[in-house]
C-alpha cells in the first residue's frame, strides 16, 4: 500500500514539475505563412519599421561600451515574431523581445558594442530573423573609435 502511494506522488511531482509556462511561448497561431497552398500571397502578415536602421556612435575612446535602442514598430495585420537576432562579431550583442509583438505594437532593439581592440572608423551589423517578408532586416551602428594619448598605434588592431 505504501509503494503504491509513493509511486503516484512520483507522478504527481513529476506531472507538475513537466508542466510548462505558455505565457511566454511562442504560439503557432502567431506564424503567418507568406503563401497559401494555392500560390497567393496572404495579406495579413507583419512588417517591422525602425525609425532608423543605422545608429552613429560618433567620436567614442577605445575601450568605451555603448549601447542604443532600436525602436521599430509592427505596422503588419499579425503579430510579429523575431526569431534571432546575431551580431556580425562578438563585439557587438543584441538583446531582442522573445515574445509575439502585436500589430501597431513598438518595441525596442538594443545593441551594445564594445570598442576594445578597435579602432578608427567601424560600422557593425546585426541581422534579425523575423517572420516577416522578407524574413531578415538588418540594422547597423557606426563609430569612430579614438585611441588614447599615450598608447601606440601600431601596436593596436584594425577594426574590422
Amino acid at each position: 500500500m505504501k509503494l503504491t502511494y509513493i509511486i503516484i506522488a512520483a507522478c504527481l511531482v513529476f506531472a507538475i514539475s513537466c508542466k510548462q509556462n505558455t505565457s511566454t511561448e511562442i504560439s503557432t497561431n502567431d506564424i503567418t505563412n507568406t503563401k497559401t497552398a494555392d500560390g497567393s500571397t496572404n495579406g495579413a502578415l507583419p512588417d517591422i519599421k525602425f525609425e532608423e536602421e543605422t545608429h552613429d556612435f560618433g567620436r567614442i575612446t577605445q575601450g568605451e561600451k555603448v549601447a542604443y535602442g532600436f525602436k521599430f514598430k509592427n505596422t503588419g495585420g499579425s503579430n510579429l515574431i523575431i526569431a534571432s537576432a546575431a551580431g556580425s562579431c562578438g563585439c557587438t550583442v543584441p538583446e531582442y523581445p522573445k515574445k509575439p509583438i502585436l500589430p501597431g505594437e513598438e518595441a525596442i532593439v538594443n545593441v551594445v558594442f564594445a570598442s576594445e581592440g578597435k579602432s578608427g572608423t567601424v560600422e557593425k551589423s546585426v541581422t534579425l530573423v523575423t517572420n516577416c517578408e522578407p524574413s531578415t532586416k538588418i540594422i547597423y551602428i557606426k563609430a569612430n573609435i579614438i585611441v588614447p594619448v599615450g598608447a601606440n598605434p601600431s601596436d593596436l588592431p584594425t577594426a574590422h
